[in-house]
């Protein structure tokens, strides 16, 4: 099975080609909760056809011997300007899916960010991997729970809390509605069929969970919510995040995040330039624009669209991530070329955990470095601080 599975990943020349070995291993339920966004796909499809849209000047003539992609984050080395963003799904669709993508991470020198719902310990990401950890957090509305999770990701070493902050309602995934996936993960008649048509994920992925004490569990929950991620439907969701989430946020959290977290604070899901602005002003170290890759509001534009405004508003105040489309290296170009410092993947290096495993995961990284690489070629650039808006074409 080891050699068909590096067989299979060697022939993917792509994302996209990764995303059809994932789309073959997961349950359909599974597959499209990664996959799809909301209600009629709009936003979704607006972070992809605004990469689309965007052109980039051939420059030629020019020294591109010796081209490096790598750069710094918060004054730390990495080998390329992308993250792996937070995914609590990654533990579904490969045996301790977050550890293995964290194994890629740390081997490619990116930093990893491990999501308050993962089923992954953060201990164990902080302690046996030896990368860059970076924290994932959702507000509860017992905020004395979030201080205490904000308090252990810190003393786990955790370089970075990344605060997620357009959440606060649930998600109106209709597709999943019809195919009888639901998070938490319930057993029911069409998830179970589900599940047995793919034998080989049923056994290396919940069979293993199985065998190796039990169905995954929220970890990272505070005490009391540690609960499986399957099993009785009215209990779980009672005590799930959605339901227990902060829908009444303020600055005021930001402030005291930044009192008692001793690291870097990354307020994620900015769309807005007064948002912007607000997070410099309240001492925020950087912002990640996004748009939860279309999976929350449909009517969001895409996150390309409204980073230059941003990042002319804030660009020397704070660091600027973006997420939600990156499929390409030249992508990553793309995002640079607008002002952002750097980008976050999460359907691109999830569809390469799900695939393969660290080997899927090392795969998808390695192709947008490529693709990275090979772009800037293109443009001329030899270092990731060359590439400006210069690079554009604005026909």
């Amino acid at each position: 099975m080891g050699e068909g599975r590096v067989s299979r990943l060697d022939r993917c020349y792509n994302i996209a080609d990764l995303r059809l070995v994932a789309k073959k291993r997961l349950p359909k339920g599974m597959f499209e909760y990664v996959d799809k966004g909301v209600e009629d796909q709009i936003a979704l499809g607006n972070n992809r056809s605004a990469f689309a849209h965007i052109k980039l000047l051939n420059k030629v003539v020019t020294d591109i011997s010796d081209i490096r992609l790598d750069t710094e984050i918060f004054g730390q080395p990495a080998a390329l300007p992308m993250c792996i963003a937070p995914t609590s799904t990654a533990g579904l669709t490969w045996y301790e899916g977050e550890f293995e993508l964290a194994k890629a991470a740390a081997a490619a020198g990116i930093p990893f960010i491990l999501a308050t719902g993962s089923n992954t310990p953060m201990e164990k990401i902080a302690n046996e991997i030896g990368g860059r950890f970076w924290f994932q957090l959702y507000m509860w509305k017992e905020k004395k729970l979030s201080d205490e999770l904000v308090k252990r990701a810190a003393r786990n070493g955790a370089e970075v809390l990344v605060w997620t902050v357009d959440t606060g309602h649930g998600s109106n995934r209709e597709h999943n509605l019809r195919n009888g996936f639901a998070t938490p993960y319930v057993l029911n008649r069409r998830s179970v069929i589900d599940m047995l048509r793919h034998p080989t994920w049923l056994t290396t992925v919940m069979g293993r969970y199985f065998l190796n004490g039990g169905m995954p569990k929220h970890v990272n929950y505070p005490e009391g919510y540690e609960l499986p991620m399957t099993g009785n439907v009215s209990l779980l969701r009672d005590k799930s995040m959605t339901s227990k989430r902060l829908d009444a946020m303020s600055w005021d959290d930001a402030d005291r995040l930044r009192d008692i977290f001793p690291g870097k604070l990354i307020i994620k899901g900015i769309m807005r330039v007064d948002d912007a602005v607000k997070a410099a002003e309240h001492g925020v170290d950087g912002i990640v624009v996004s748009n939860h890759g279309g999976r929350h509001m449909d009517g969001a534009p895409s996150t390309l669209d409204v980073l230059p405004d941003i990042a002319k508003a804030v660009g020397d105040k704070l660091t600027i991530f973006l997420d939600s489309g990156v499929r390409r290296g030249s992508d990553i170009v793309k995002a640079k070329a607008l002002g952002a410092h750097a980008v976050l993947t999460g359907r691109a290096t999830l569809f390469g955990v799900a695939a393969g495993g660290e080997a899927g995961g090392t795969k998808a990284i390695t192709i947008l470095k490529d693709e990275m690489k090979r772009t800037m070629a293109y443009i001329g650039t030899q270092r990731t601080s060359d590439i400006t808006a210069d690079v554009l074409w604005r026909g």
